[in-house]
């Protein structure tokens, strides 16, 4: 019996996307920790941050604990890196 699972993509606004970067490139952020409702979303999940029309972060999700989701984008990010 094979399993059936299902990913879901959540969208997020740039301007006020509240995130530690975790790992950097080139001052962008290529994985990136946020509070998510671990109830709702989960690991395998496709996270996209938006600056209007154009995408600033494009990454899964690939574990969530303790309420806060871990997210990788080696390739395209664009969102800026944050001081730790």
């Amino acid at each position: 019996m094979s399993e059936v699972s299902f990913c879901q993509t959540i969208s997020f606004n740039a301007d006020n996307f509240d995130y530690e970067t975790v790992n950097q490139e080139n001052g962008n952020a290529t994985m990136i920790k946020f509070p998510i409702d671990d109830a709702r979303y989960s690991a395998g999940d496709v996270v996209v941050v938006l600056d209007k029309d154009d995408i600033q972060f494009h990454g899964i999700i690939g574990k969530i604990e303790s309420g806060y989701a871990f997210a990788y984008d080696p390739k395209g990010s664009l969102l800026p890196g944050t001081v730790q």
